[in-house]
């Protein structure tokens, strides 16, 4: 079964507002790494769908994260992409002062300014901290990041905490790609949602993960995903372009995954790996309707960081060249999507595509919902 999506969804200013309406200001986003931000005081400015934020560290260890306006006359209070706040946030246009929490401490002539002035905080986005990431939603109301992740974990990866094995909290970045591909966010994350394409294009990562050879890899199967993981390749000792391990395995890793490939996708914009010696996480940021930053990073333990000799480049090339390669597929599509034969075809191999736009369309038109025209 097909589920055909107008050419819009693909190009159309309008229908991107409304993704990042619906979904990216709704949602709980992956937005930085915690350790961006561990001393108290520390901030990183991020994007959350079409608003800034400044994430901060308090000094009790929290994050607060604050949208980055001035509730005086609206003026972007920080254009740094991070850094250290001592104890207070200044507006510089004229002088209004918050604390790290968000309220107003300060503001010149305030005894002479109306008593509700004092109560003009700046407006605050939620936050919560998992894999060693923060994660930001917009939405005051939404359930809390389990409710969003908790079902998709359990689909994948059974009653196993498997992220849980790998210590994400304790791991470093020891490499960080940024791409910006010429397709919509949606094309790419469905080139991550199945492996039918694998045999085809990537013959470096099925020489490394044989079984994907079928068309098939951790995240979809003729039985639904993989619980078990991707075994590597005989001969094989790690997840690289090489098939060497870049570093010793992880101390939480089991013995029965010392040889085996996890992979998990977070809607509505993540790509997790999990492999014996490090995890990588890349994450989708919608530029435009035609546009998508792509943030790769690579985590290993601060121990093998620190071992002389120690690289994470043989890992990362192979993540890379497999990108590459889906990249220009994906750049493919978008240039067809302008077309007026344009339409698609799933094979069973991509049936978490049809779970993922079911998905999409509950978010946009929770009124209509099963609105998209499916055909066998």
């Amino acid at each position: 079964m097909t589920t055909l999506w107008p050419t819009s969804y693909y190009t159309s200013e309008e229908h991107l507002a409304l993704e990042q309406e619906r979904i990216f200001e709704r949602s709980w986003i992956c937005a930085a790494r915690s350790s961006d931000i561990a001393a108290p005081g520390s901030f990183v400015r991020v994007g959350v769908g079409r608003e800034s934020v400044l994430l901060v560290r308090k000094k009790d260890g929290d994050v607060r994260a604050l949208i980055n306006l001035c509730r005086h006359r609206g003026a972007q209070l920080c254009l740094e992409d991070g850094g250290t706040f001592k104890n207070s946030i200044r507006c510089p246009y004229h002088g209004w002062t918050f604390n790290l929490d968000g309220h107003l401490v300060g503001a010149p002539f305030l005894h002479e300014l109306p008593p509700e002035t004092k109560e003009r905080h700046l407006f605050t986005a939620r936050a919560e901290e998992w894999l060693g990431y923060v994660w930001v939603n917009l939405d005051p109301t939404a359930p809390p990041l389990a409710e969003q992740v908790g079902p998709l974990l359990r689909k994948r990866f059974g009653d196993e905490d498997v992220p849980g094995n790998y210590g994400c909290d304790e791991l470093r970045v020891a490499k960080e790609v940024t791409h910006e591909v010429r397709a919509n966010w949606k094309i790419l994350y469905e080139n991550f949602c199945e492996c039918y394409h694998c045999p085809t294009m990537h013959p470096e990562i099925c020489q490394i993960l044989p079984s994907w050879r079928t068309g098939y890899g951790t995240v979809s199967g003729p039985e639904g995903p993989k619980q078990d993981g991707s075994p590597l390749a005989d001969g094989a000792t790690g997840f690289s372009l090489s098939g060497k391990a870049a570093a010793p395995r992880l101390p939480g890793v089991p013995e029965k995954d010392a040889r085996t490939f996890h992979g998990i996708l977070l809607w509505p914009n993540v790509h997790l790996m999990f492999i014996p010696d490090h995890v990588m996480c890349m994450r989708f940021e919608p530029l435009g309707p035609e546009r998508t930053r792509v943030v790769t990073q690579w985590l290993f333990h601060p121990d093998a960081i620190s071992t002389p000799g120690f690289s994470p480049d043989d890992a990362a090339a192979l993540v890379e060249v497999t990108a590459m390669e889906d990249f220009e597929a994906c750049e493919r599509v978008q240039a067809a999507a302008h077309s007026a034969y344009f339409e698609e075809f799933h094979t069973p191999h991509e049936s978490l595509i049809l779970e993922f736009r079911s998905w999409v369309h509950q978010i946009l038109y929770p009124e209509a919902e099963g609105r998209a025209k499916e055909t066998m």
